[in-house]
């Protein structure tokens, strides 16, 4: 396939890029710059409205990544903005661009967010459960109406909405590390809410399954099978370095530190989704467990 590729320098799309090429398909970059002289790459800026539309041209398919990071600064007004335009605006100015394309991709596969369920405490969440309330959710709502131009072109898309991406080099984890290899990692508000996960390792080729797999559309949950709460993740990770995990953070003090409505959105909200399609597709998880997946990203065994 030659794949057209958004947000490819990020923690995520770095490995989607190594995937598709280590499997033979042809990788083009979506970039903000004019790209070298023969350099596979293409050039866009939504925010300045600009696209060259012809070189996406013949490709077999999309695979849209880019969009602000969610979890860095406070949630400003101005912040909040970013987030929704980097991610609602970017998806509708690309599928808009493929409505003039007279060979356009067959495929769009874009990634959306478990936020789009909000905060559902014990309840399983499927495709096909209702969105919830709050700002995330919002956000996924309107990201996801957004790829409704590539729908109408007769494009297959399908919209990832994707979990706590677990590598050492990035993410949540990341910034988790150096507490709890210092011995001062804790469970976080009451420790209850759910943790919806997917190990980076999973995550590029559940994107190769998407972009394979015909029969996928609409939404698809890009999440380990095996959701767990804070509580257990704490404990796991706790035991995954050999060391204690004795101070609880609680809510209060996160909301202090980076603002209620962020901090009742990502770290005290309950989100336990399951990925039945990504199941009932065939989808077969390198690390569906998450004691496994942190031996494995921690350097500490765990076999994919």
């Amino acid at each position: 396939m030659r794949v057209a590729v958004s947000g490819s320098t990020g923690l995520v799309g770095s490995e989607v890029v190594t995937v598709l090429s280590g499997g033979g398909h042809e990788v083009v970059r979506l970039v903000r710059r004019v790209p070298a002289p023969g350099e596979m790459a293409v050039r866009w800026d939504p925010e300045a409205g600009v696209i060259d539309a012809g070189g996406l041209e013949g490709c077999d398919a999309v695979v849209h990544l880019a969009g602000e990071n969610v979890g860095t600064g406070r949630w400003t007004a101005a912040r909040k903005a970013a987030i929704r335009d980097s991610r609602v605006n970017g998806t509708r100015f690309l599928c808009d661009a493929f409505a003039g394309l007279s060979r356009p991709p067959k495929t769009l596969v874009f990634a959306s967010a478990v936020g789009y369920y909000g905060d559902r405490g014990e309840e399983r969440l499927i495709e096909e459960s209702p969105p919830g309330a709050g700002f995330l959710a919002e956000v996924c709502r309107e990201w996801e109406a957004a790829s409704a131009p590539a729908a109408r072109k007769g494009i297959r898309v399908v919209a990832l909405r994707i979990g706590m991406v677990l590598s050492p080099k990035g993410g949540a984890l990341a910034r988790m590390l150096p507490l709890f290899r210092a011995g001062l990692g804790g469970v976080v508000g009451g420790g209850r809410q759910y943790v919806s996960w997917v190990a980076l390792d999973d995550l590029p080729h559940i994107i190769l399954h998407a972009l394979q797999r015909d029969d996928l559309r609409g939404p698809v949950n890009a999440v380990a099978p095996h959701p767990i709460t804070n509580r257990e993740f704490t404990e796991t990770l706790g035991t995954a370095l050999s060391r204690p995990t004795p101070l609880p953070v609680p809510a209060f003090a996160l909301r202090l530190a980076v603002g209620s409505e962020m901090a009742d959105a990502l770290l005290l909200a309950s989100a336990r989704v399951i990925p039945r399609r990504l199941e009932e597709t065939g989808y077969r998880f390198r690390f569906a467990v998450l004691s496994a997946a942190l031996r494995h990203l921690l350097g500490k065994g765990g076999t994919p």
